[in-house]
């Protein structure tokens, strides 16, 4: 179908060093550095990156299924938290949440979170990640729908 790009460039030790990442030809480009990626430090970092990716993924999967069922959603919102944990003195991604809210007419919370389960299973990124032991997922509708 297609093919999608992104490229890092590092300079110095990895603890001391900074980088840049570019998402596509220029569409984001950001700082990183040994800080923003294990401590709390100003830039962005490959799990931000990857929480971006499957939020965005997952929403557009949601859409889709939503919509494919008779239930065009008048706004979704995801949030996507990866956690990353030291694991045999190896940096590992153990888990992602992901948090989803949708405003969708004619449709009831059963509904909502059985499209929203479809949707974990079929998004493209979900699938490449599946080796994260963990991806838990919380859906709602919006409050007074």
């Amino acid at each position: 179908m297609t093919t999608r790009n992104g490229s890092a460039e590092w300079h110095g030790t990895v603890e001391s060093g900074s980088g840049t990442v570019t998402v596509g030809d220029g569409v984001f480009e950001g700082a990183y550095s040994y800080d923003s990626r294990f401590g709390e430090g100003k830039g962005t970092n490959p799990e931000q990156l990857i929480a971006a990716a499957h939020a965005a993924c997952f929403t557009m999967a949601l859409s889709s299924i939503l919509s494919a069922a008779g239930h065009a959603p008048e706004s979704l919102r995801t949030n996507a938290r990866v956690q990353l944990r030291n694991i045999d003195g190896s940096p590992t991604l153990t888990r992602i949440a992901l948090d989803t809210e949708g405003r969708v007419p004619g449709i009831n919370e059963q509904q909502f979170q059985a499209h929203a389960d479809e949707a974990k299973r079929a998004c493209p990124v979900s699938r490449a990640l599946a080796g994260i032991p963990e991806i838990v997922l919380t859906a709602r509708l919006a409050a007074g729908q």
